[in-house]
């Protein structure tokens, strides 16, 4: 697929503090792509960047081959002629004008017919499951229909992107999750591209075919798709960030890899060299527990009933971790642990990684 977006060695500050440097990301036809960093990264500016609502300090911004921003030449394109469409988190739909004003309102802009903006307008209202809802105002809808006003108004007028600048965070839990498989089917069904920007891992991967991860700096430590991204990842930076990470030390002694300080082998092939440069990082879901060994021995330091699982932290040695086991195993196999009893664990999978590096993440 070709490349819609180019974003090509760009930069922005604001006084002393800068934002991003020298920042490089290309965003394919068609796709859903997504900006997943903690807050104040710089996802929302360069989605602002993008958008044309920031002019960069340095480098270049095309859009479906043409040059919206360039630092060097001055060049820039205003974002009403960017053709993108654009949601915030706070909706910002129009609270004096009905659902269907709202969504008419770009098509109006643009001076289209009458008849044709009542035909798009109605027919987008179907499309985001709003019909009969026309003529109500915001402060008569809830907080997931005003989304998808702001959903329709942008998509109306058949943009070439769309930009999604938490779209969802006002959200509660349930409609937070609703919402993001209504994107990305609406996505799928104009075959639109997607830019989206979150600091929610769990919506980030559900929707996106490829994500870029940016740390607290503002620059990217891996492009790739959820998969790569949550199984591969690129450093300890990356994979801490992805959800509940467990860390394990180990200890070397003639030629064997030992948890922490303690005497319990453990039963992993590491990497080459002093044991004391590398930490094992693995998931709770990649921890299996039991009632017997084999395995290393550890001891239940709190036992959490969460509903649907059972949520353990274990401590081996001088080392803790946590597990998680489905509520329903757990009882079939005679896996209710009390706090303080013993139990044994194995892993599925781990990744090795530089210790310095995790002490860089913890700073």
């Amino acid at each position: 697929m070709e490349d819609i977006i180019k974003v090509e060695g760009v930069a922005k500050g604001y006084g002393k503090h800068q934002v991003l440097q020298n920042l490089d990301i290309a965003i394919k036809k068609g796709e859903c792509f997504t900006l997943l960093g903690p807050s104040g990264c710089g996802k929302t500016v360069l989605i602002r960047l993008i958008a044309g609502h920031e002019v960069p300090d340095a480098g270049k911004i095309i859009i479906d081959e043409t040059v919206v921003a360039d630092s060097e030449t001055g060049e820039y394109i205003p974002p009403e002629r960017r053709g993108l469409g654009i949601v915030f988190q706070d909706y910002a739909v129009w609270p004096h004008m009905t659902v269907f004003e709202n969504i008419a309102y770009p098509l109006k802009m643009e001076k289209r017919p009458k008849e044709e903006i009542n035909e798009l307008v109605m027919k987008m209202i179907e499309v985001v499951g709003m019909k009969g809802l026309d003529k109500r105002l915001p402060s008569e809808l809830s907080g997931g229909q005003q989304q998808r006003v702001a959903l329709a108004r942008a998509l109306v007028a058949d943009p070439s992107v769309m930009l999604l600048d938490e779209p969802l965070s006002n959200l509660d839990a349930n409609l937070r999750e609703e919402m993001r498989f209504e994107i990305k089917a609406l996505q799928r069904k104009f075959g639109i591209t997607v830019l989206f920007v979150t600091h929610d891992q769990e919506v980030a991967l559900a929707i996106s075919d490829r994500l870029a991860i940016m740390d607290a700096k503002g620059k990217i430590r891996q492009i790739g798709n959820p998969y790569e991204i949550f199984e591969k990842p690129a450093d300890l930076f990356v994979f801490k960030f992805m959800g509940i990470a467990n860390f394990v030390h180990a200890t070397e002694k003639n030629g064997k890899f030992y948890v922490g300080n303690g005497n319990q082998e453990i039963p992993w092939e590491g990497p080459k060299g002093n044991a004391a440069k590398w930490v094992a990082g693995f998931r709770p879901s990649d921890v299996e527990i039991h009632r017997e060994g084999p395995g290393l021995k550890g001891i239940i330091h709190r036992a959490n009933f969460l509903g649907a699982t059972m949520d353990y932290a274990i401590d081996v040695d001088d080392q803790s971790l946590r597990t998680e086991i489905e509520t329903h195993t757990a009882i079939n196999n005679n896996l209710m642990f009390k706090e303080g009893e013993e139990c044994y664990i194995t892993f599925k999978a781990l990744h090795w990684f530089d210790a310095e590096q995790l002490k860089e993440v913890e700073e």
